[in-house]
């Protein structure tokens, strides 16, 4: 009996310890969850709450039409358009800034004199705001006045509408993204690279591997968590992108380049339309979600932590 009874009262010691534990853990990370409650929990909750309902143009709700907005958007060829415009601006986007930025990595990574300057080059689009640097290609991509259409006037090609061609205004912001993503992804991957014992490459020379052979079963294996951490980075940015879009297009020409952040910021703050929004902000959210989810469950088979 009073085996048993030591054994409840250590159980109950267990739960307080537990509780209390609980409690001061709370305590301490109660800062952190104050402001993640009002700067995201809260936002997304009143995201979803809006989508059910209609506004007026000061966001008030008026009338609760419950999932009206989402069926609307499925069946609107407008929104299926932003979704196309999307997808390609990922495609165009991820796989290009993710080959160049370990390509700069794995060259700024040699032994080489002067190596530093072009670490410094490599990296430098990471310190310059979206603003500026859509405000950089704005002027590279002038009709008249620009960059590449001199240069291609020079060789004999006719100049090329970047920003107001439907054909070329999504490849052109694309290629704005992809040198101002490049500098973060380029830092990352050549911390991996760094990180990477120097012994593997000694032991695979003395066994008569070459370059390409140490690239492809030593480099690219160990740094496969950091390619599947900028992979993952670089596909969640590709769906936020804004400021160079707004800047070089205004979601133009034709909602060629209305990607879905843009078509929000269209819908609620130039039609006021927040009820809309708020619909394609979750639909955006659970696309970002989904995407994850599966880099996650397939991309991370293939990554060696060792």
């Amino acid at each position: 009996m009073s085996k048993s009874i030591e054994n409840i009262e250590r159980k109950n010691n267990k739960r307080q310890k537990a509780i209390k534990n609980l409690l001061t853990a709370l305590l301490y990370l109660s800062p952190a969850l104050i402001i993640m409650g009002a700067f995201l929990f809260y936002p997304m909750i009143k995201t979803l709450y809006y989508s059910f309902f209609v506004t007026n143009s000061r966001g008030e709700t008026i009338r609760y039409i419950g999932l009206e907005h989402y069926l609307y958007l499925f069946e609107s060829q407008a929104f299926r358009t932003s979704m196309k415009a999307t997808f390609l601006f990922a495609l165009y986007t991820v796989p290009t800034t993710i080959i160049l930025s370990l390509f700069l990595a794995i060259i700024a990574n040699e032994k080489v004199k002067g190596i530093p300057f072009f670490r410094v080059v490599f990296s430098s689009t990471l310190g310059i705001s979206v603003a500026a640097g859509a405000t950089i290609w704005l002027l590279l991509f002038h009709p008249s006045l620009g960059v590449f259409n001199s240069l291609l006037n020079a060789i004999g090609i006719s100049d090329i509408q970047w920003l107001t061609s439907p054909n070329w205004a999504l490849i052109s912001v694309s290629i704005t993204t992809i040198w101002m993503n490049i500098g973060f992804n380029f830092i990352i991957l050549l911390g991996g690279l760094q990180n990477i014992s120097e012994e593997l490459y000694e032991s695979a020379k003395i066994d008569g591997a070459g370059y390409w052979n140490q690239l492809f079963n030593i480099t690219i294996p160990m740094l496969s968590p950091t390619l599947f951490f900028v992979s993952v980075v670089t596909i969640i940015n590709s769906f936020q992108s804004f400021g160079q879009i707004d800047i070089l297009t205004g979601g133009g020409p034709n909602n060629s380049t209305n990607l879905i952040v843009y078509s929000i910021y269209r819908e609620a703050f130039e039609n006021g339309f927040f009820g809309s929004a708020s619909a394609q902000a979750i639909v955006l959210f659970a696309l970002v979600l989904v995407f994850t989810f599966i880099q996650f469950k397939v991309g991370e088979k293939k990554v060696h932590y060792q």
